[in-house]
């Protein structure tokens, strides 16, 4: 399924961290906390000001830095996405 964000919205995946603790101890999924970094999947056209469209800053294939309870979960194809509006990130990772 093809996703298009709308405006300044922007589809994202979080990127899942390590499973296991740095002394080898396996962590189960109910003790994990959500991860704060994503990779963006899908970009909107951006927001409207003044007449005038301002492009998001995040292209697909950044890695990003987003609040622990920002955006909306949804499932597509069975996996767990994040949707989300631009202000809402709080960093780009290089």
């Amino acid at each position: 399924m093809a996703v298009k964000p709308l405006n300044d919205r922007i589809l994202v995946k979080r990127i899942e961290e390590e499973q296991r603790s740095a002394g080898g101890i396996i962590i189960p999924d109910t003790a994990k906390e959500k991860p704060l970094q994503a990779r963006v999947i899908a970009v909107g056209p951006g927001r409207w000001e003044k007449d005038k469209r301002i492009a998001p800053e995040v292209k697909p294939a950044d890695v990003v830095l987003i609040g622990k309870y920002s955006g909306t979960d949804i499932k597509i194809d069975g996996e767990e996405h994040l949707i989300l509006r631009e202000d809402e990130i709080l960093a780009i990772i290089e």
